[in-house]
């Protein structure tokens, strides 16, 4: 399957659209959109078009809304559902909250919270410009296949940067495949433990049995930052043994 990265303008998250193989009777491909951080959905509306894609659904790969701030909005664009872990679900309601950013919205405490109102205020809104998908829908268990379409991945459950996180891996057709890490895994680094939710055993556990046991040939595409791949995250990255 191909993937095309939509960049957010806001902590620069990655927005992956990822096309189905299959080409439809029209003439069209199946797609899914993973991370609809925000200011992505116009650039993914322009993946759209350019490449005669038809969105099946949108997916996170977890509830952090530097994650899903656009994806009311690409859902509403193509009326399709938002999913993601079961576990992350309450996030989507209370982005904010979740955080540690509490009801104060327009004068959040703590750096995080500092950091994320900046930086949408730099982009021209603010927290309560923030809107929930009309329909969210929860998946559960360790490895779980997923299909919206012609589009078929498999979510593996990746918890300690939040209780939901979630690997999801998309198979090439010419090539091992890749991974969407969300921000469990980075080129030389993992997610942070330190947010409310996170937790640095689970952070340990997933590194340590899921991500050390993914296929060295898989490339990754990371939640934020330049793609790099699991052979070289096993041999260089410090949270892995590197």
């Amino acid at each position: 399957m191909d993937v095309h990265v939509v960049v957010a303008p806001v902590f620069g998250t990655n927005c992956c659209v990822v096309v189905a193989d299959v080409e439809r009777a029209d003439g069209r491909r199946d797609c899914v959109v993973v991370d609809a951080g925000a200011g992505t959905a116009d650039g993914v509306a322009r993946v759209v078009d350019e490449h005669g894609l038809v969105p099946r659904a949108v997916l996170a790969t977890h509830g952090h809304v530097d994650h899903t701030w656009d994806a009311a909005d690409v859902c509403d664009r193509y009326g399709v559902p938002l999913r993601l872990h079961a576990a992350d679900v309450y996030r989507i309601s209370d982005p904010f909250g979740t955080i540690g950013l509490g009801g104060q919205l327009d004068a959040p405490a703590g750096a995080v919270s500092d950091a994320l109102t900046q930086a949408l205020a730099d982009f021209g809104c603010t927290p309560r410009d923030y809107r929930t998908p009309s329909e969210v829908q929860g998946f559960d268990g360790a490895s779980v296949e997923l299909q919206a379409g012609d589009v078929r991945l498999r979510a593996v459950h990746a918890p300690g940067h939040t209780e939901g996180s979630t690997l999801y891996l998309v198979p090439g057709a010419d090539r091992t495949g890749l991974v969407l890490s969300g921000d469990v895994l980075f080129a030389g680094g993992v997610g942070r433990t330190d947010l409310p939710g996170a937790d640095v055993d689970a952070m340990l556990a997933t590194l340590r049995g899921v991500v050390a046991g993914l296929d060295p040939e898989l490339g990754v595409v990371p939640g934020h930052g330049p793609t790099t791949t699991v052979r070289h995250e096993l041999a260089t990255n410090p949270f892995l043994g590197g």
